[in-house]
């Protein structure tokens, strides 16, 4: 019985190490961004968050509007 767990138990740990070097190794893969193209991405996401944000918030506010001078 203790055989048949001991088994199990060797199996699970191999398909552990196997996903470990399988991630490591798609890691050493990847093209990471240097430091400068780093930065121009994240103004580029905050500008449009605030462009998103703004339409939003017009929209919104027009909505709003108009839902009162449609129930007053």
């Amino acid at each position: 019985m203790s055989n048949k767990i001991e088994k199990v138990k060797t199996k699970k740990e191999k398909g552990i190490a196997r996903w470990w070097h399988e991630t490591t190794g798609e890691l050493r893969k990847v093209t990471w961004p240097t430091r400068k193209e780093a930065w121009q991405m994240t103004k580029i996401v905050l500008l449009v968050m605030l462009l998103i944000g703004s339409l939003l918030a017009i929209l919104d506010s027009g909505f709003t509007k108009l839902i009162s001078f449609i129930l007053s």
